[in-house]
């Protein structure tokens, strides 16, 4: 299972972002914007939590599909979805996204915001290949995961050589948490070409501290 239960208390105990981060919005927009009929358009969201990247593809009129392991996640992102965009086209269920349930070649792009930094190598390995899967050939990916040396690393308890039980910045009480190397993406996206891996660095903690993500644009070969 590609869920940490950790997750479940966090979506039910405390209120999450409502709008998608910019980079997601331009991965959406270069690939996305110009087809003649958004509607026939399928992204799916691994790990999609309690909807903004949801709502915002559903308002921009693209078919749209969320995955989660809580409960909690899943009821929070269908009823934004319901109240704020009447009509969307879609489903949002509880899963593993290591096991989808949906066919080879279904989805034209697949948004992965930090899933995959919440598990372990083995099982993002096993994640994105079930994403490959699910693609259809020339679909899109987008990744935002944590990078090696962002504020966390090192802290609490080691679960494993990348991995860490935080005890400070951002993963602090967020369960399994792991930091990606620059070595490691093209092992975990084999089956994909690389477009861009881009270094996204934001100081935090009156810029003592660095949070540092990897994006990560791929297309199915």
């Amino acid at each position: 299972m590609s869920w940490d239960p950790v997750w479940e208390k966090v979506f039910s105990s405390q209120q999450w972002g409502k709008y998608p981060g910019e980079d997601l919005i331009r991965f959406v927009a270069r690939n996305f914007y110009k087809a003649e009929d958004r509607s026939v358009i399928r992204i799916l969201e691994i790990g999609c939590g309690p909807g903004a990247n949801l709502w915002y593809m559903a308002r921009e009129g693209f078919k749209v599909y969320g995955i989660d392991g809580s409960s909690s996640a899943v009821t929070q992102a269908q009823q934004y979805l319901n109240a704020s965009v009447p009509g969307w086209e879609g489903e949002v269920i509880k899963g593993d996204i290591i096991n989808q349930p949906y066919q080879d070649g279904w989805f034209d792009a697949i948004i992965d915001n930090e899933a995959g930094s919440c598990n372990s190598y083995e099982n993002a390995l096993l994640i994105y290949k079930e994403a490959h899967r699910v693609l259809k050939p020339g679909g899109k990916i987008f990744i935002r995961t944590f990078a090696e040396g962002s504020w966390g690393e090192g802290t609490g308890e080691r679960l494993a050589p990348d991995a860490w039980s935080c005890s400070q910045g951002p993963l602090a009480g967020k369960g399994y948490s792991r930091f990606t190397k620059q070595s490691q993406i093209p092992e975990l996206l084999a089956g994909f070409e690389i477009e861009s891996i881009e270094k996204l660095d934001r100081t935090m903690d009156d810029m003592k501290q660095v949070v540092s993500e990897w994006l990560v644009n791929g297309v199915k070969k």
